[in-house]
């Protein structure tokens, strides 16, 4: 059986390769994450609803540079703490996070960890854009190679993208990681 892919005709069996490998990546990223540290206190029951993916604690619980997501779906929670440099252009100095949730949700937490480590606010930001495109492609993936690049590990969400329920569970780091840098601005 054959597949229309970007090399061509491919056999299924190697689409099958591709997705066995992203399960691996995923599943090892969420069993030894990076950036994971007990901090966050549950604010599960302080919540407020905020779009239709997410639930956030009100500010006031949460430090400068912090935010508590919440993925009511599933039940995926974290705070998300970033510290960003004085100078400008503002440095993502260190990231760190803690919750619980699926390993997707684990997974993209820990892989975003590594990517905006060191960068630039903007750069992050880029990077939050480039990811939230792969999320909303529904497994077809970037249109430039280069974005598909800049994402490194993270591109193993491509095959996540295609389960709508999943995406959310994907996302949630990334939606603390704007929030929290945008908190840690406001305080820088």
């Amino acid at each position: 059986m054959l597949h229309a892919g970007k090399a061509g005709m491919m056999p299924m069996a190697q689409d099958d390769g591709l997705e066995q490998m992203y399960q691996e990546v995923i599943l090892e990223a969420s069993k030894h994450p990076s950036g994971r540290v007990a901090f966050a206190p549950d604010l599960t029951d302080e919540a407020v609803s905020v779009g239709e993916s997410t639930v956030m604690a009100p500010h006031e619980a949460c430090a400068a540079g912090e935010s508590h997501q919440f993925n009511p779906t599933c039940g995926d929670e974290a705070t998300i703490h970033v510290d960003v440099s004085d100078a400008v252009p503002h440095r993502i100095e260190r990231v760190v996070w803690d919750g619980h949730g699926c390993s997707i949700s684990q997974a993209s937490l820990s892989i975003m960890v590594d990517l905006v480590e060191g960068r630039t606010v903007d750069e992050a930001m880029d990077l939050f854009r480039t990811f939230h495109a792969l999320m909303e492609s529904r497994g077809a993936g970037l249109a430039e190679d280069a974005k598909a690049d800049e994402l490194g590990d993270a591109i193993v969400f491509q095959g996540v993208s295609k389960y709508p329920m999943r995406i959310k569970c994907a996302l949630l780091g990334w939606e603390g990681l704007k929030d929290s840098m945008a908190r840690a601005l406001a305080q820088a």
